[in-house]
């Protein structure tokens, strides 16, 4: 797996579509940013890969909240949300990074979150995000 271009993010798109083989349930997942930007998806069309990482950083980073407030850390592991006919599970991909995973209902979580923590131990390094630079106001200008 060193093969990965740490800089070309179209590359993850095999890892998750492996994960999506290794695990049949699977409908579609996506890699993103802790601040929601998509890295990769598999498996979804693009607005609902970019909906599901919006929802996915959202509920992570209340996870880190609720971790802050009443486990005195920020330790994450994972997220798991069961629906109606579906389950989503959302973990902790890297310095900066997420993971977010939609099976069908009848996923076996122990299953689906094996070979996601698999999946990032593997290639941990080439999931990372750098810390974008800040921005600037309109016009170029800093406020």
């Amino acid at each position: 797996m060193s093969a990965v271009s740490s800089n070309k993010t179209q590359d993850l798109a095999w890892l998750l579509k492996g994960l999506s083989q290794e695990v049949p349930a699977i409908r579609g997942s996506v890699l993103l940013s802790s601040d929601g930007l998509m890295k990769a998806a598999h498996g979804l069309d693009r607005d609902s890969s970019e909906y599901l990482a919006a929802l996915a950083s959202g509920l992570f980073s209340m996870a880190r909240s609720a971790c802050a407030k009443f486990d005195g850390g920020n330790e994450v592991r994972q997220v798991v949300t069961e629906l109606k006919s579906s389950r989503l599970f959302i973990s902790w991909a890297g310095h900066n990074s997420v993971i977010a995973v939609l099976a069908g209902g009848d996923a076996d979580p122990a299953v689906v979150g094996l070979e996601m923590a698999r999946l990032i131990k593997a290639v941990r390094p080439f999931l990372d995000t750098a810390i974008r630079p800040p921005t600037t106001g309109s016009g170029g200008r800093n406020r």
